[in-house]
Parts: structure tokens; C-alpha cells; sequence
């Protein structure tokens, strides 16, 4: 992703996650959390899985997505 991309409106985004970066498919404000439900603003979007193809709002998301915690608080 460009850092300088903007996205406007209020759509899902359509992401496609790779190692060190995502790449947008269809434009959009934001993506969902896969542990959570939580919108995460794609300027905000720090966490992911590249095998599950899934965004995380944090990092304890994250370690429950990636199955290395029980639970998110």
C-alpha cells in the first residue's frame, strides 16, 4: 500500500495480504478484524495473516488468530 493512497466513503476494503505488505483489490475505509469484528482503517492496519488471508486489530487478535492465544480481552 502507498502511504499516500486515500480511500474515501465508508466501504469494505478488498485486501490481498502478502509478507511485508497488502495490496489494495477494491478500494475501501476499512477492513474486519477476523478474532474481533472491530473495523480496522486501513491507515491503521498493522496485523494480518498471509495463509489465512485475514486482518487483525491488534496483537493479541493477532495471536488468536494465528492460534497462539486462547482468548482477546
Amino acid at each position: 500500500m502507498n502511504p499516500f493512497d486515500s480511500f474515501s466513503g465508508d466501504d469494505e476494503a478488498v485486501i490481498e495480504y502478502d509478507d511485508a505488505e497488502f495490496h489494495v483489490v477494491k478500494p475501501g475505509a476499512y477492513v474486519v478484524c477476523a478474532v474481533t469484528g472491530a473495523r480496522i482503517p486501513l491507515r491503521a492496519l498493522r496485523y494480518w495473516n498471509v495463509d489465512k488471508q485475514e486482518p487483525y486489530a491488534d496483537a493479541g487478535a493477532a495471536m488468536v488468530g494465528f492460534g497462539l492465544k486462547g482468548d482477546v480481552k
